[in-house]
């Protein structure tokens, strides 16, 4: 299942994309997909229901919200690529790097990326994040985790590297401005991904710039998997349904290249996953 959030700005309807170009609404069966309705049965209600009956809504008619409605949390993993820990010139980490952003950084994944006011170091990073399913506590093995993720969408976690790497204290300075969380355009359940013969562990992922590949890699590249970030934030924080796991980037960001290469009003953004889809951003300055 592919499910998505459809409509204007504080209006999106939960629905269910049913093919490349249309979905079907469900906002009779839930009232969105939020944490509140994930834990109540919401995903399974709406698999039951008889979606091919349902009036067919073009995609293209329809602005893509954020897929999940207000995560309670977004977490991120930093260093998690081996080639990425390598540009940055620092030694792959033991365990997990966790760090957050602020939740309200989340918006559609074709809205506005807003460069704040006198930066000139804004940068992007393609991320394959997790949604959780249900609340996860003190999971015992990595293993165990695949019983609760919802899906997988594609992220860019944008950063302001002066904020988060010059100003030093914690990463969140520089990750929690609005806007620095595009997310979408759906969601792809784990089955539906398996279904169509691809592997959260083995997918393709990129990056463009005004159409020059920036980032171009695979999540094989991944130090710690997907299982293991999930099982490892458990023994410390509970997550909770909806929310989501920005799980790193590979190489190729603003600040690998030398000269840098940092984000610029009037520049669009093109975020790839392979078995996902597609994001497009348009960097605008602050005003």
């Amino acid at each position: 299942m592919k499910i998505a959030r459809l409509g204007a700005l504080h209006k999106e309807k939960p629905a269910v994309v049913v093919s490349d170009t249309e979905a079907v609404f469900v906002d009779d069966l839930i009232s969105d997909w939020n944490r509140t309705e994930l834990e109540n049965g919401g995903l399974e209600k709406v698999a039951k229901a008889d979606l091919a009956s349902r009036p067919k809504v073009k995609l293209s008619d329809f602005r893509f919200g954020s897929p999940v409605a207000r995560p309670t949390k977004v977490i991120c993993v930093g260093l998690n690529y081996a080639k990425h820990a390598k540009e940055t010139g620092i030694a792959a980490p033991a365990e997990p790097v966790i760090f957050m952003k602020a939740p309200d950084t989340v918006i559609g994944c074709n809205d506005e990326i807003i460069v704040p006011p006198n930066s000139q170091k804004t940068d992007y990073e393609v991320e394959l994040c997790v949604v959780i399913k249900k609340d996860a506590l003190y999971l015992k093995s990595p293993a165990d985790a695949a019983d609760y993720i919802l899906g997988y969408t594609i992220s860019q976690d944008v950063s302001e590297r002066h904020w988060q790497v010059e100003r030093s204290g914690q990463w969140v300075k520089g990750k929690s401005f609005p806007s620095f969380n595009p997310m979408g355009p759906w969601i792809v359940t784990g089955d539906e991904l398996a279904a169509n013969g691809l592997n959260p562990s083995n997918l393709q992922l990129s990056c463009t710039i005004d159409g020059e590949v920036r980032q171009n890699s695979n999540t094989n590249d991944l130090i710690f998997g997907i299982n293991h970030c999930v099982w490892y934030i458990t023994q410390f924080m509970e997550l909770k349904a909806g929310d989501v796991i920005n799980t790193g980037t590979p190489e190729g960001v603003g600040m690998g290249f030398k000269p840098e290469k940092f984000l610029k009003g009037g520049e669009k953004i093109v975020t790839t996953i392979e078995g996902i889809g597609t994001i497009h951003n348009s960097v605008v300055n602050y005003k």
